[in-house]
């Protein structure tokens, strides 16, 4: 396909947040390598901050479980996008609502790449059996890949972090009146697989916030978990929990202006990363080699559980699946390791 022949490309990732937050370093460097193209991104409401402030880059919002539901209201939202003269379609998704948005957009002869997930590599990687243990190709790669396809070739080193963000004024008046490193702390995960045990989590918060040296920064959504951030606010004088108290763009601003930021393999990670704050995972039953790390961060930054102890790993790439005896696999990574990490990033002593 010839190079710089579409001028305008609709870019589909409906969800989830992370997989959101992982397109933006590729379409950043998009729009800075090919500054003639503009970006119109797919994707739902409430990951539509993630985009906000990158030149020649919208959104566009798909109510898909109200006027753009069903064949019918993916339709109405084709014959909707058709309005914006769309060049090319760049499915960084490739879901059956996408697939159906492909036929839609053939009837216009408009070209139309879609994600490879790799799903046989992925099937391999996971099969306790395997043969090969060796990283697959990242989802940046394969994001990138589908941009390459449309004609606009993008290596991982053009890919761009975004800039820091104005902080919400309660916040910005906490953390800039002192002279603390601060370390957002994002302790929850979509499944039990991937989520460090609470009270492990709980004694890296009593260390770090007895050495005096940081600021910490809880992050969580749902009633359950802001319960807990606030109970820990409570107990460490040197925390914060910021769940429940921001807008997500709020959030964004936030975590855009941390020194450091501790998450499982989970949507805060990829937040962190694009805006190229140095970020510590915690691994499960999942792992990087899958292709789900945050950007560019180094290898040394992902702490993972035991493979010696527990040789299945990964039992899953998103963490929902495990064989019995490994739901305390992350009990293997001792809260002395995070600390330590964390120490020897941001190098204050403890």
């Amino acid at each position: 396909m010839a190079i710089n022949s579409h001028k305008h490309i609709l870019v589909i990732r409906l969800s989830a947040m992370g997989d959101v937050a992982m397109s933006v370093p590729v379409i950043t460097g998009i729009v800075k390598k090919y500054p003639q193209v503009k970006i119109t991104v797919l994707t739902k409401a409430f990951t539509a901050p993630i985009f906000h402030n990158i030149a020649n880059v919208s959104v566009f919002k798909a109510d898909v479980k109200g006027r753009h539901k069903g064949i019918l209201g993916l339709w109405r939202l084709y014959r909707e996008l058709q309005l914006l003269q769309i060049d090319a379609v760049a499915d960084i998704h490739n879901v059956l609502r996408s697939s159906i948005l492909k036929q839609f957009f053939r009837l216009s002869g408009i070209p139309f790449v879609q994600l490879d997930k790799g799903r046989a590599e992925k099937k391999a990687l996971i099969n306790a059996d395997r043969d090969v243990f060796k990283p697959l190709r990242s989802t940046f790669e394969r994001y990138a890949d589908v941009f390459g396809k449309l004609g606009y070739p993008i290596g991982k080193n053009e890919m761009e972090t975004m800039s820091k963000k104005p902080m919400s004024n309660d916040f910005a008046t906490l953390l800039e009146n002192h002279t603390r490193k601060v370390i957002g702390i994002a302790p929850f995960a979509a499944f039990k697989g991937k989520m460090y045990p609470l009270d492990l989590m709980k004694k890296v918060v009593l260390q770090l916030d007895r050495s005096e040296s940081y600021k910490l920064v809880l992050f969580g959504g749902g009633i359950s978990e802001i319960e807990i951030l606030a109970s820990w606010e409570k107990q460490f004088k040197n925390c914060i929990s910021a769940a429940g108290k921001l807008s997500f763009s709020e959030e964004l601003g936030l975590i855009s202006n941390l020194d450091l930021m501790l998450a499982m393999d989970s949507g805060n990670a990829h937040l962190a990363a694009m805006y190229a704050v140095p970020t510590i995972t915690i691994w499960g039953v999942t792992h990087p080699y899958a292709g789900f790390s945050p950007f560019y961060q180094p290898d040394e930054n992902a702490l993972l559980s035991d493979r010696n102890l527990y040789p299945a790993i990964p039992t899953s790439i998103y963490g929902n699946k495990y064989p019995e005896g490994y739901d305390k696999v992350m009990e293997t990574i001792k809260p002395e390791t995070i600390v330590q990490k964390i120490v020897d990033i941001l190098k204050p002593t403890i």
